[in-house]
């Protein structure tokens, strides 16, 4: 029997009068691999940063292995959008990826351990970038500045890896090693996956979401593609067709 790590129990959260998720109930087991897929606006990041704490939820709860987060030992990666970082700022890869080691506060004098470079050092040869870990972030292609942040979430070997977007503006052999390598990593921890290329995804994953606001489908990635993508195609062809609109 799997082992549920998060359960989300009626999960609803506001921005002022705007409603972002309704109602929301799904869990996640050890080891899925979980593609969430909708329209712009339909809660996807609230969804994320709601399960890493950093949005308090309206109503509803969410459990990490029955436990709230605080006293859960759950251990979660993120990786946010890529529009969200500076990219400009002065700093290696390297030093870039150490600061995913940082767990507390910096306290003067203080250096990283020789355990820290190690694994730091271990995670830039799994991402594909060990050759390029003195080189400065300003210079990276987007392809390579996505793994720079997938590596420095994976820094802290999490339980959980959530990526919002992790192919978002970068070119296409890019997006395709970018995705082959989360599945890479979907074999030694539960990845939670938001994306806009469902169809370089639907091979991959073990369950896509279809969000908007709601789940509206869920489970077989190939049907929820069809039912989120194909399905609502036919229909505007069919009502164009039998001259009812759209609009409608």
């Amino acid at each position: 029997m799997s082992e549920t790590l998060i359960n989300i129990k009626n999960l609803s959260v506001n921005y002022g009068k705007i409603s972002a998720l309704r109602n929301l109930k799904f869990s996640v087991d050890r080891n899925d691999y979980i593609g969430i897929i909708g329209p712009n606006g339909g809660g996807k990041t609230t969804l994320i940063k709601s399960i890493l704490g950093l949005i308090k939820p309206n109503s509803g709860e969410i459990q990490y292995c029955n436990k709230s987060l605080k006293k859960s030992k759950i251990k979660m990666g993120y990786v946010p959008q890529i529009d969200d970082i500076n990219r400009m700022f002065p700093i290696s890869v390297k030093e870039v990826v150490l600061t995913g080691r940082l767990t507390k506060k910096i306290k003067p004098f203080f250096r990283y351990s020789k355990d820290d470079e190690r694994k730091v050092l271990a995670v830039l040869k799994t991402v594909g970038l060990y050759d390029l870990r003195d080189r400065l972030i300003s210079e990276l292609s987007g392809g390579e500045f996505q793994k720079l942040l997938i590596a420095r979430a994976l820094t802290i070997e999490p339980d959980i890896l959530l990526l919002d977007e992790p192919t978002a503006m970068v070119d296409v052999m890019s997006q395709r090693q970018i995705f082959n390598l989360i599945k890479k990593l979907s074999t030694n921890m539960t990845i939670i996956l938001i994306t806009h290329h469902v169809q370089m995804i639907t091979k991959h994953v073990k369950k896509l979401i279809f969000l908007d606001k709601n789940i509206l489908a869920e489970g077989d990635p190939n049907e929820v593609y069809k039912y989120a993508y194909i399905k609502p195609i036919h229909r505007k062809i069919s009502n164009r067709y039998h001259g009812v609109s759209n609009n409608v």
